[in-house]
């Protein structure tokens, strides 16, 4: 049976980038395999975070795993620090990959742009650490958008050295390499307020994104008041012959494209369909069934996760289970790559 790992950072407010790149995914992939779903906070800590938010992010995530359709009883759901094999398999990995493929980063660089020599060197090494948060699971499968290749890739190589390094290249070696499940062109959303910039939770106003909690009348005028242009809606003639949009053409109309392609993620619908059926229309009258459907699928999950809020008492209980569960499979993989290395053991 497939196994699959992945985890999200703590770092602040979710929004529908997320959910639509991220979460829903997770939601399907629970019913197709054993699932293992980690709050990443070790790896948030590699950039200053206030400590007195760390944890009440780290439950705000769990929440909406959680009101997006994780079932913590299907799902293993927990945050990373509770759950010591992945920093001591972490140190092994440090000392098992390259310095090369660390400078090849490209991650790295963008997060600490000019200022490298100021980035902690946790930044630094952190690829490691995202391997032993999959190797320590033999995990077999890793959902991953365009900019997780990479990072993957860094933990096959490094589960293909160790086993090359402690068990002379034997393909039954303690490590299994991981592969990408692709989910489909995943929807590109980007600033309401900006179509050229993605959606961020680090963008100071609040009207540039649709929070996860927010509450339907808060969804429904950020739709509103999200920026547009006078023309009328495209038809599919704009699309390839693939019928993908090309990149030329999102950048001719991007606030246009944004809310067209918010649309068809929203509703599971191709470009094609969208486009067909708005073709021709002003943004007054394809704004307020915008906001109808991302209400319709949106609202219940911020209603549950003001429910969740208040009640953390119930969300560190779903945690600590899942730190267990997790952690019943990780300290056996732990054990033997500690034996193939040469550690003592009790």
């Amino acid at each position: 049976m497939k196994r699959i790992f992945s985890g999200v950072q703590p770092t602040g407010a979710l929004h529908l980038g997320n959910y639509l790149g991220a979460i829903r995914n997770f939601v399907d992939l629970q019913h197709e395999a054993e699932a293992i779903y980690c709050i990443v906070d070790l790896h948030a800590i590699t950039v200053w975070q206030e400590p007195s938010a760390l944890g009440p992010n780290t439950r705000e995530v769990a929440a909406a795993y959680l009101a997006a359709g994780i079932d913590p009883k299907k799902s293993i759901i927990f945050n990373q620090s509770r759950v010591s094999a992945h920093a001591e398999l972490a140190w092994i990995f440090n000392c098992v990959a390259r310095i090369g493929w660390l400078n090849r980063m490209t991650q790295f660089k963008e997060k600490a742009g000019k200022h490298r020599e100021q980035a902690s060197a946790g930044l630094y090494i952190y690829p490691a650490l995202m391997a032993a948060d999959i190797l320590a699971y033999k995990a077999t499968h890793v959902p991953v958008g365009d900019d997780q290749k990479q990072h993957l890739e860094f933990a096959r190589n490094t589960a293909q050295k160790f086993n090359y390094d402690y068990r002379g290249g034997d393909e039954n070696g303690v490590f299994p390499l991981p592969e990408p499940i692709i989910m489909g062109a995943a929807a590109r959303v980007m600033s309401l307020r900006d179509g050229s910039k993605k959606m961020s939770k680090s963008d100071t106003s609040d009207m540039t994104r649709i929070n996860l909690s927010d509450d339907r009348d808060t969804i429904a005028d950020k739709i509103k008041r999200a920026r547009t242009d006078p023309d009328m809606l495209p038809g599919p003639d704009v699309l390839d012959e693939s019928g993908d949009l090309p990149e030329h053409t999102r950048k001719s109309r991007p606030e246009c494209f944004n809310l067209l392609g918010i649309y068809a993620a929203l509703a599971n619908e191709s470009w094609r369909e969208v486009l067909q059926r708005f073709e021709g229309q002003g943004f007054g009258g394809f704004k307020p069934q915008l906001a109808e459907l991302a209400v319709e699928k949106l609202g219940p999950m911020g209603q549950e996760m003001t429910r969740l809020r208040n009640d953390p008492a119930e969300i560190d209980r779903i945690l600590a289970d899942g730190a267990d569960r997790a952690a019943e499979i990780a300290q056996p993989v732990l054990k033997e790559a500690k034996q193939a290395v040469g550690f003592l053991l009790d």
